[in-house]
């Protein structure tokens, strides 16, 4: 890939100074922190760390494993790839096989990963890795956490394609994930 990062944007670069905590919460720590610009420009910016996460797109039978859940920030059903936080001391490939089996209760044959992304750089710091899951197989049941609620469902690869954006489909980090998806499937669905 060519590197879009010229010599001369070094100029664009800011020099971290003194970060605030300002809240912690189980799912991420609000940090106020002070950076200054190489021309002198000072300012105070708020980012939020949280633990890395995965997507796994699971093909079976020529379509995806889809899984449905109650999400609490949109009060509503999401149709969604299944996934899921990386644990302390966990890879992110081990995590894409755990978040999978103990969300559709499948196991991968294979795993290929697709990329990684910071889902919102202006303000995060993690980042989500996606995985190609292929060559499934059963394990006769999920392994839910105690919090978790989830169905799963086959659907066409057209039918997510048709999905994202909707209602239904409300995550943006999917519609990510099915671009990367056709990235590596060569530009076809």
């Amino acid at each position: 890939m060519k590197n879009y990062f010229l010599p001369e944007d070094e100029k664009l670069k800011w020099k971290e100074g003194p970060s605030e905590p300002l809240l912690k919460t189980v799912v991420c720590t609000v940090t106020k922190r002070h950076n200054v610009s190489s021309d002198g420009t000072e300012g105070d910016y708020i980012i939020m760390d949280a633990p890395d996460w995965v997507i796994v797109i699971p093909e079976h039978n020529d379509k995806f494993l889809m899984v449905k859940q109650w999400r609490h920030g949109e009060s509503a059903l999401s149709v969604e790839f299944p996934g899921g936080v990386i644990d302390k001391g966990e890879e992110p490939e081990q995590a894409a096989r755990r978040e999978l089996e103990e969300e559709t209760g499948f196991k991968a044959g294979m795993l290929i990963k697709l990329g990684s992304v910071n889902p919102n750089p202006a303000l995060f710091k993690n980042h989500v890795h996606f995985y190609l899951a292929q060559d499934l197989k059963a394990t006769g049941k999920q392994n839910l956490d105690d919090d978790e609620f989830i169905n799963c469902m086959e659907l066409s690869k057209e039918e997510v394609l048709e999905g994202m954006g909707t209602e239904q489909f409300p995550h943006a980090i999917m519609g990510m994930a099915l671009s990367l998806y056709i990235k590596h499937n060569g530009g076809k669905i």
